[in-house]
């Protein structure tokens, strides 16, 4: 094992939650300390894997000629079908399935000869450089019998069908009252169909696995997995060994956005190849493989019918989605959640349909089902408020939803009043000309366009421990993974109040399944769970502390009551009387201890129980114990001017305000809800991964034809908080930003577009031969 990096906090400040304390892994990664799970470079007799893939979309394997890669130097080993050492267990079987933590595809390739996708492994070769196992993968004569694929939903071989279930939970078809009937009496009705393009995730850092099997029975994976532990099960499972047998790390990431979040082909098959050839094995996917090989978010369309009062009321929705997905999985995001609990609204129908294509299985993309739902009701709604006059702020405070519409349960917090107040006053939106099309800046058209923000907590838990030394420093644990938004940042500060220690003097370590295990770090999950944990561990080392304190004669705390004892940065004093105390530091020494764990379990979600003293004191005791909506409220604000010869769109100001509980750290928040506003304007006017329709084959995976915003293509952008107290989330009061971040942005910029253009284009992305089609036929 290398040495671990050096982290360094930069701001001394005690009382540093809420603070905007640099990353305290910013020197690591700077000066080259931070390794990544492709730089493990020094693990003894470390070779190489490269995979070959399949052309063809569907098919089968009829034969592959290994005979002139073999012929070359430093080849070790070439796997196909034929010769892959077999799983103790595969998705391939429903009954095996089960044994899976983290694993989104009920096939996995290489067990037969069959091929189901563009992009599929059909090969292995392991080398003793990177060099000559790609040369020796491309030396390979693969030989494939094609058959005809089907590309997508939309293709006329395709056969659409209604799932029993979505993912697993969500249900095919799914009411809320009578939505059908309501409609067709509306006084006020829309009907919009809305359409999402292929998109990919596209990390900075590739899917990588390195594999070391230390022993027959014991192997260490370094993976760019979002959740160690789910990939420590899932691997136990698929290679036979038992979960303590497979130790997984992943100190840094470069970027996950969801892809990351599962176990992926090429994580199986990198442990594989290890033991086939008896070293250390690194297998880095390439970009084009990255487009084929860890998912995507499906192409799909949504129409929603919306009935409202003349007056703007809403009175039904009725959502309907189609899309597609692989041939094994009822994979689709559930775009219907955020459609059915936005607004007040007494009736609400939703039905998928999905369409069996030869692709990969879609996966869980930021914000997967509320961020392409968002665009649907948050364009809907502005154009309900444009049909009736009324100010797109206006109609979304009409049909404020005071309890959640989907279980009538009380929001645990909900600030999305103040979100539109201050974001409109921060945009200036008072001054918006009402009429569509009539703003222009010189030649351009320009448009002023907003949409709410929501994102749902989704109750998880997990482990951490703390270990307090006597001589004034700290050791934090908790087997997390920090995707690069600021987790070791984070969690540092967290401990640094709880202990009541410069934050200098904190060790966070995270991303090794040695350490307590917890959830992975997805669904905006990661700050609320490990935060509460290590918060709870420390309150845990002060209990057992105060406990010595009150047992020693020669304390200050002698006798006292424990419950009367609390600790103020560090010292343990009496509640009634703060001068009479000492250092937590002095307990320690005199009892010998020169060091003092604790540990606890951080439940985030539906699974915390807030205690008494925190929550409202004007509730009852009923009322507290009732069950609490939980979820994350903001708004955005988008400025766009449109040229309207060339058809071109530029975002020229962005105002985000989030309300998501209590903000750990403003400058780590802020720069989440840039990226995930940034994340949501490239969907909205460029990211589009095409598919060819006949060949069922990505045409553009890679980052010269898949573009992505640069900073030529974002202004400066204004992000503010609002501060919520939320006694019910978690013992922090934290939710999370990660996801929020992206929901809403689409249809912002969508809105914005309508309002200079007045045209509503409703096909994402928004390009230049969209907005000019759609200029024309108006014109």
């Amino acid at each position: 094992m290398e040495t671990e990096p050096q982290f360094f906090a930069t701001n001394p400040t005690q009382g540093v939650v809420g603070q905007p304390l640099s990353r305290v892994d910013g020197w690591a990664k700077v000066t080259g300390q931070a390794k990544y799970s492709a730089e493990y470079n020094q693990l003894p007799g470390l070779v190489h894997a490269v995979l070959r893939t399949s052309d063809v979309a569907k098919g089968r394997v009829t034969g592959i000629d290994t005979s002139a890669a073999q012929q070359l130097p430093g080849v070790l080993a070439i796997l196909t079908h034929q010769n892959l050492p077999k799983l103790a267990k595969t998705p391939n079987s429903p009954d095996d399935r089960k044994a899976f933590a983290s694993s989104p595809m009920s096939f996995f390739p290489m067990e037969s000869d069959q091929i189901f996708y563009a992009g599929q492994p059909v090969a292995v070769v392991v080398a003793d450089t990177l060099e000559h196992a790609q040369h020796a993968a491309a030396l390979l004569k693969v030989s494939i019998a094609p058959e005809v694929p089907v590309a997508s939903y939309q293709a006329p071989n395709a056969q659409l069908y209604i799932p029993k279930t979505v993912r697993g939970y969500q249900p095919g078809v799914s009411k809320r009252g009578e939505a059908q009937a309501a409609f067709a009496s509306a006084p006020v009705q829309l009907t919009a169909t809305y359409t999402h393009a292929t998109t990919h995730h596209n990390p900075m850092e590739p899917g990588a696995t390195t594999a070391h099997w230390e022993a027959p029975d014991r192997l260490t994976v370094y993976d760019t997995t979002q959740g160690v532990s789910e990939t420590q099960r899932t691997l136990a499972a698929m290679l036979g060994l038992a979960t303590e047998q497979v130790r997984v790390v992943t100190k840094f990431l470069g970027g996950g956005f969801g892809c990351k979040a599962w176990v992926w082909p090429h994580v199986v098959l990198a442990p594989l190849a290890a033991k086939a050839v008896g070293r250390p094995v690194k297998l880095v996917l390439t970009r084009q493989q990255q487009f084929t090989g860890m998912g995507h978010r499906e192409e799909q369309e949504q129409t929603l019918r919306l009935g409202a009062t003349k007056e703007g009321k809403l009175l039904a929705l009725v959502h309907e989605k189609t899309s597609t997905t692989s041939p094994w999985e009822d994979w689709a995001e559930t775009n219907s959640r955020i459609v059915n609990m936005l607004y007040a609204c007494p009736t609400f129908e939703s039905t998928y349909r999905m369409g069996r294509a030869n692709v990969m299985t879609p996966t869980s993309t930021r914000a997967p089902g509320d961020m392409p739902g968002s665009f649907a009701i948050e364009s809907s709604l502005d154009d309900l408020a444009y049909q009736l006059g009324i100010d797109p702020i206006q109609i979304r405070l009409l049909n404020y939803a005071e309890h959640d519409p989907t279980t009538g349960h009380p929001w645990s917090s909900k600030s999305l009043r103040e979100c539109y107040q201050r974001g409109a006053e921060l945009f200036g939106w008072s001054q918006r000309n009402p009429k569509n099309g009539q703003t222009r800046d010189g030649k351009h058209l320009v448009g002023w366009g907003m949409a709410t923000a929501s994102y749902p907590v989704h109750s998880s838990q997990g482990n951490a421990r703390v270990r307090l030394y006597a001589d004034g420093h700290a050791v934090v644990q908790a087997g997390a993974t920090d995707l690069g938004t600021g987790t070791y940042t984070v969690i540092t500060q967290v401990a640094a109040d709880a202990l009541g220690l410069l934050p200098e003097h904190i060790r966070f370590e995270l991303g090794d399944t040695v350490l307590p295990s917890t959830q992975w770090s997805g669904g905006s999950t990661a700050a609320g769970r490990v935060s509460s944990s290590v918060y709870l561990a420390a309150q845990e080392v002060w209990q057992k502390l105060i406990k010595v304190a009150v047992g020693d004669k020669k304390s200050p705390l002698y006798q006292a009551k424990p419950a009367d004892v609390v600790v103020e940065r560090g010292r343990l004093q009496l509640k009634a009387n703060p001068a009479k105390g000492e250092a937590y530091g002095e307990v320690m020494k005199r009892a010998s201890m020169s060091d003092l764990e604790g540990s606890a379990l951080g439940r985030y979600g539906a699974g915390y129980e807030a205690p008494q003293a925190t929550a409202n004191a004007n509730m009852n005791k009923k009322e507290e114990a009732a069950p609490h909506s939980m979820h994350a409220f903001g708004t955005h604000f988008c400025e766009v001017h449109v040229d309207p010869e060339l058809g071109t769109v530029r975002v020229t100001r962005w105002v985000s305000v989030m309300a998501a509980g209590r903000i750990l750290n403003p400058k780590t928040a802020r720069s989440q809800v840039i990226g995930g506003s940034i994340f949501g304007i490239g969907a909205a006017l460029m990211e589009q991964t095409v598919r060819d329709p006949h060949l069922a084959r990505y045409t553009n995976a890679s980052l010269a034809d898949y573009h992505v915003p640069v900073n030529a293509d974002i202004p400066a952008m204004t992000v503010e908080f609002i501060d919520e107290h939320d006694p019910y989330v978690n013992a922090m009061g934290v939710k999370g930003i990660g996801e929020i971040s992206i929901v809403g942005v689409t249809a912002a910029v969508a809105n914005a577009v309508f309002h200079a253009t007045g045209r509503r284009l409703r096909s994402l992305p928004i390009t230049p031969a969209k907005v000019l089609a759609a200029m024309r036929q108006s014109s």
